[in-house]
């Protein structure tokens, strides 16, 4: 699921899980952190579910997929688009 707030010249974007689907530690990677797994890893919240969020440029388009354990990719089905195997988001 993907939560966002629009800021003047940014928007942040939540990306959140249910905490044990997958239930091994999960990044979100995309072209806005170089595809670098573990930099914007989801941690827990106390809704129950893990989270983290980015902020990205207002206006523009990102692709991003989810990384578990065992380099298990996987999309969000949230997601605003998609592009051959990866999620989009517009801001």
């Amino acid at each position: 699921m993907l939560e966002r707030a629009l800021r003047k010249n940014s928007a942040k974007v939540t990306f959140v899980l249910p905490a044990d689907t997958p239930p091994a530690e999960v990044s979100v990677v995309g072209d806005f952190n170089d595809w670098r797994p573990g930099v914007h890893a989801l941690t827990p919240r106390k809704d129950g579910n893990r989270a983290v969020s980015v902020e990205l440029p207002k206006g523009s388009t990102h692709s991003f997929r989810y990384l578990a354990a065992d380099d298990h990719w996987f999309n969000d089905d949230t997601a605003d688009d998609q592009d051959g195997p990866n999620s989009l988001i517009h801001t």
